[in-house]
Parts: structure tokens; C-alpha cells; sequence
């Protein structure tokens, strides 16, 4: 599983490689290059989801077919 992905602002291209959390969704995240405040498009549980290179360790385990994965942010 990796924990780490490099978020890509939509507004001004920023991209920045952060840790993602395994216990917690990261529902918002201040760019670092404009200040802009992203959140998760429609149809994603979080902003990793949306804008990272790597989605969050959940939907990684739900894609691999781990057996005991649940969905995002339960």
C-alpha cells in the first residue's frame, strides 16, 4: 500500500507529495502555491481521491480486494 501522493492544484498546478492518513479522510487541503482551500470533487471521499497521484489507502485496499476493506471514511 503506499501512503504517499503528490496532490496537483486544479487552479494554479501546484504539486506537492504529502502523507496520506490511514485512520482519518482528509477532506480539505490548502495549496501551498495559491492558498486556495481544495475538497473532493463529487464522487470521492477525499482530496487524495481528487487530486492526488494516489488514491487514499482505502479505496487502495478496496481495489486490491483486500477482504477486510471497508469503504472510505466509515
Amino acid at each position: 500500500m503506499l501512503l504517499e501522493s503528490t496532490i496537483t492544484c486544479p487552479h494554479c498546478g501546484v504539486a506537492k507529495a504529502e502523507t496520506m492518513p490511514t485512520d482519518a479522510c482528509q477532506f480539505f487541503y490548502e495549496c501551498t502555491g495559491c492558498g486556495v482551500k481544495l475538497k473532493p470533487q463529487a464522487g470521492d471521499c477525499c482530496v487524495f481521491c481528487s487530486f492526488g497521484s494516489v488514491p487514499c489507502p482505502p479505496i487502495q485496499a478496496a481495489r486490491s480486494g483486500e477482504p477486510d476493506a471497508g469503504p472510505c471514511c466509515s
